[in-house]
């Protein structure tokens, strides 16, 4: 009974040993496993910080060209004005120009008619 004890014993010392060392072993996978996944958490981590820093500067860059196409809008819209306000002040110095010399013509045929007037009475009192 004895020996048979004794191999019961040494094949239950077998399995023991057997199964510390794979409990060492799950053990070691385990903290290896942790350290893994620890370092996929701080992965993570700054994957989300860098993705919303890439949100918040996305949001800026709208903004900004926001303002840009409203401040290129409002630039258009002055030169526009500005371009009016010369061809106004073009179109009013050539009407006054026109008008200068229209009074000048006019001028000038009064004086022609005064001329034939004058003409036309000289050469009736050489008539008489």
């Amino acid at each position: 009974a004895k020996s048979v004890l004794d191999g019961e014993m040494k094949e239950i010392k077998s399995v023991s040993d057997s199964l510390q060392k794979e409990l060492g072993t799950l053990q070691n996978e385990a903290y290896q496993l942790e350290e893994i996944h620890k370092e996929k958490e701080e992965l993570c981590r700054k994957l989300q910080f860098q993705c919303d820093e890439s949100e918040q500067d996305c949001a800026r860059q709208f903004e900004q060209n926001k303002r840009s196409d409203e401040l290129l809008e409002q630039y258009t819209c002055d030169i526009q004005e500005f371009k009016l306000k010369q061809r106004k002040q073009r179109y009013l110095f050539i009407k006054q120009m026109k008008l200068a010399q229209l009074h000048r013509l006019n001028e000038e045929l009064e004086e022609v008619r005064k001329e034939k007037q004058l003409g036309a009475t000289a050469g009736e009192t050489q008539d008489e």
